[in-house]
């Protein structure tokens, strides 16, 4: 539950850092172009580090843990804009994996079940 409580503070966090600004929430559809775009940097960091295409040396260095803390925080701003309860949607979405999911892969240990 501690787990769950964080999410949501961090949603809160977010408000709160966003609502101090006239401009406040941008429409969903700017959101997801800047989802998108964080995204493409994300890609872009995988590639570099994980597949064939090397930086060039006058690129900046930058991680795929930032580029992955960017696309979560673009997430909770949008979540926060739609009115999205994110631990909400992560309790249910695990629920599912569970029961869908819970004998479709080989199991580390097949004698242990989770929940």
């Amino acid at each position: 539950m501690e787990k769950i409580e964080k999410l949501t503070q961090m949603q809160k966090e977010v408000d709160d850092y966003i609502q101090q600004f006239k401009a406040g929430y941008f429409s969903p559809l700017a959101q997801m172009a800047r989802l998108t775009e964080e995204m493409g940097e994300l890609a872009r960091e995988i590639n570099h580090y994980y597949g064939e295409k090397p930086k060039k040396l006058t690129e900046k260095p930058k991680t795929v843990e930032e580029e992955l803390g960017d696309v979560f925080v673009v997430l909770l701003i949008m979540a926060n804009s739609l009115d999205i309860d994110l631990a909400k949607v992560f309790e249910d979405n695990m629920k599912k994996f569970y029961a869908r999911d819970s004998h479709r892969f080989e199991r580390v240990d097949e004698g242990k079940s989770i929940k």
